[in-house]
């Protein structure tokens, strides 16, 4: 059976977008790796293996178009108004939270961040499926 391991993403400022990650989901760096042109870096936790894998492309000065196909990242937190609160207090500008239903029932609590290369990441509340 398939098991994911890590998402990546292309990043202008290693050390910007490391500080993000880092501030909003206690992500450090796990490996580095620098080759000719570009640079992977893996952020991980303590709450699970899976991975964001950062791509900095040296020499890379233009930011990169997102397009209309990407989404958005996902991650789980126990607390979401105190997740809320924490991301405000950082300056990491977190949209409102927001409730989802479905058949009258809550299905989720959720507010989403924009990091600082434009990707949009969802912080659900644990609750239902989103574990």
């Amino acid at each position: 059976m398939a098991k994911a391991i890590h998402t990546m993403i292309r990043v202008l400022d290693e050390a910007r977008s490391v500080a993000f990650y880092e501030t909003a989901f206690g992500l450090k760096i796990a490996d580095r790796f620098v080759f000719d042109g570009f640079t992977l870096v893996y952020l991980r936790n303590a709450e699970a293996d899976f991975e964001v894998e950062l791509t900095v492309n040296h020499g890379r000065s233009e930011p990169y178009a997102l397009g209309d196909g990407y989404g958005h990242l996902a991650v789980a937190v126990e607390d979401l108004d105190a997740e809320h609160a924490r991301f405000t207090d950082a300056g990491l500008t977190p949209q409102p939270v927001k409730e989802f239903f479905r058949d009258g029932a809550l299905m989720a609590r959720f507010f989403f961040v924009t990091d600082p290369d434009g990707y949009k990441i969802e912080v659900l509340e644990r609750h239902g499926r989103y574990r």
